[in-house]
């Protein structure tokens, strides 16, 4: 046994900088200390694999390549070791002691010329051992190189500026090391502890990682296996695992892509949607993993938001980490590698719309609105989104579902524009005025029947080189329908005296304009939104968007409207001659014409005004009754 003493060193006075940095500033959760130093020893142990395909005479080869951990919580002990390629005592000083190849100078110079630490600076320093001093008392690391002529070394340091080297006889090939922990961090001398945090961070290291003796690392990191070599439930269970779901997903998409970057990629889409069923909104669940290590759980700038419902892995060697692996280093390159997911999912999507209609049905119904989400909020992939967009229509069974390339397929070919229709319900829409114009000349309207469908379709604003066009907007030109209601018209002097006296009747504040119309075929009139840019369903939710804060939701929001009148109609050719008839009871019938537009509309604010006058109406007939 040698009786060399220990040979004391001083950290250079950068590394002193560099090491406060890590203990007191680098890194936000103590617990990454294990990930890094498992992290450390899996490299060692891939180096090693390497080193035995060119080199023959390797120490002690015929131990097995692993990764062992063992708690003593009431020493307050951790001790880590692997059977990698361990350090020569140079090695130990490069490695360990000077951090020479770390880059301390360039790592320090770049925080004094950019006032601090900054994500663009950090990635290429490598110091995540150093880690180990946010929790411990002293850090004793033995190793041995690979060499048949090497020897074994003893490191101790307590982080504070000194260490030793000295020599240790008996030592395996690798690297052990032994951390006695500060007071105040002894539970991390606790197996459950370690043991969470080695299923959160190192679940896929591709070697056995054992601690006490049991292997924690026994789920594979499925997604960088050959997708022809993992079977369905293999797919499941993996999913189960990764989302800590206990359904099973509807539908799953695994690739792998060299360019533009190196990415691997197993994407989920759950069983179920919680946000329809009122659980709030769901967090991002794609977790970033570089060479199977765990960085972030929950990225948020990953995927776009739109693309929160979606669970899985992603990984890529390509990412530069920070210095503590927390967060990645080059925002711009995470976004390409979000689009680069993006674009494959929505392709993914297309490939099972057009080979299992069914299934994409159930996903549509599941998660429609987050693509929809997508086509509102994200003009970067719009077009190709809204070839995904699913709706019922005027020509659809109630229920079924058509997309707007079907709809375009079916356009006449003289017609202009795609049409469509808000409303709470198909029966709304289907009694309501709006439509008949439509089914006259028949013209197919889409039913959005979902509050956000509105803001989808003006954002789309065309598809196909259509232009999309709500069917409640004022000066739509639909031409001649070709069932026209039963009679004639009201004569153009007659006509054009009664829009006056409508107009001048229910007055300024209520009416823009009154005019004759082509487009109403049974109903005797109906309100277009004076404001064009604004549907009568928009109109709606902005309104009770305001009451939910606590708003006036009528306030600035006044029922200013266009009134279209059926020229054709009994009701309006009445109107015609009782105006000159009998003023006070043709008011009343005009501002109730009025009304039950509005009410057609969904824009009849306050009921009550309607009701007394409808009393005062009855009481005009009674007798006559």
């Amino acid at each position: 046994m040698s009786t060399q003493a220990p040979e004391t060193h001083e950290f250079q006075a950068e590394v002193k900088q560099v090491l406060d940095i890590v203990v007191h500033s680098l890194y936000t959760d103590k617990d990454i200390f294990v990930r890094e130093l498992v992290s450390n020893a899996s490299d060692a142990l891939e180096k090693l694999r390497h080193t035995q395909l060119t080199e023959k005479d390797i120490f002690d080869d015929n131990l097995p390549l692993e990764i062992n951990l063992t708690t003593d919580d009431k020493a307050g002990t951790i001790t880590i070791q692997d059977f990698g390629i361990g350090m020569t005592r140079d090695e130990l000083v490069e490695n360990l002691g000077t951090i020479a190849h770390s880059g301390s100078k360039a790592f320090l110079t770049a925080i004094k010329e950019n006032g601090g630490l900054n994500e663009n600076l950090i990635g290429q320093f490598g110091v995540g051992f150093y880690s180990v001093f946010m929790v411990a008392k002293e850090v004793k690391v033995f190793t041995r190189t690979w060499k048949k002529d090497g020897e074994g070394f003893l490191w101790t340091s307590d982080g504070s500026g000194k260490y030793t080297i000295e020599p240790s006889e008996g030592q395996r090939r690798g690297t052990k090391i032994v951390i006695t922990l500060l007071d105040e961090y002894k539970d991390f001398a606790q197996e459950s502890r370690v043991k969470d945090i080695l299923e959160r961070y190192s679940s896929f290291i591709e070697f056995p990682v054992n601690l006490n003796g049991t292997k924690v690392n026994t789920t594979q990191a499925v997604w960088l296996k050959n997708k022809n070599d993992v079977s369905e439930d293999e797919y499941k269970e993996f999913y189960k695992f990764q989302a800590k779901a206990f359904d099973e997903p509807m539908d799953w998409m695994h690739f792998s892509a060299d360019a533009p970057l190196a990415v691997n990629a197993l994407i989920y889409i759950p069983g179920s949607n919680p946000e329809l069923l009122g659980f709030g909104r769901t967090e991002p669940g794609v977790a970033l993993h570089c060479r199977k290590i765990l960085i972030d759980p929950e990225p948020p700038e990953l995927l776009p938001d739109w693309l929160r419902f979606l669970k899985g892995v992603v990984d890529s060697a390509d990412l530069p980490l920070n210095i503590s692996r927390e967060s990645m280093q080059d925002s711009s390159l995470v976004k390409r590698l979000g689009e680069v997911i993006s674009k494959r999912f929505i392709k993914h999507l297309a490939e099972v719309s057009r080979k299992d209609a069914e299934k994409f049905e159930k996903i549509w119904r599941t998660f429609g609105v987050f693509l929809k989400e997508g086509v509102a909020t994200d003009f970067t992939h719009r077009e190709k989104l809204s070839e995904l967009l699913r709706f019922e229509s005027s020509e659809t069974e109630p229920g079924k579902l058509t997309s707007l390339q079907a709809y375009v397929d079916r356009m006449k070919p003289e017609q202009k524009a795609i049409y469509f229709l808000a409303g709470p319900s198909r029966k709304a829409i289907e009694s309501g005025p709006y439509l008949e114009a439509f089914k006259a000349r028949s013209l197919e309207v889409i039913y959005c029947l979902e509050p956000i469908d509105d803001f989808v379709m003006q954002h789309l604003r065309q598809f196909k080189e259509k232009d999309i066009v709500s069917a409640d907007q004022d000066e739509l030109d639909l031409g001649d329908a070709t069932k026209e209601a039963e009679g004639e018209e009201l004569p153009k002097e007659q006509l054009d005296a009664l829009c006056a006296w409508l107009k001048e009747t229910l007055g300024e504040n209520r009416v823009k304009e009154v005019s004759a119309g082509k487009r109403l075929v049974d109903s005797p009139a109906l309100a277009l939104n004076a404001d064009k840019m604004m549907t009568s369903h928009m109109r709606r939710m902005m309104k009770a968007i305001a009451q939910s804060r606590g708003e006036d939701g009528e306030k600035d929001m006044a029922t200013l409207v266009n009134l279209e009148i059926n020229p054709r109609h009994g009701l309006i050719k009445h109107l015609a001659e009782l105006k000159d008839k009998d003023a006070d009871t043709a008011k009343l019938v005009a501002e109730q014409v009025y009304d039950n537009a509005l009410i057609s509309a969904g824009m009849l604010e306050d009921p009550r005004a309607m009701i007394n006058r409808l009393h005062q109406l009855l009481e005009k007939v009674g007798p006559q009754a």
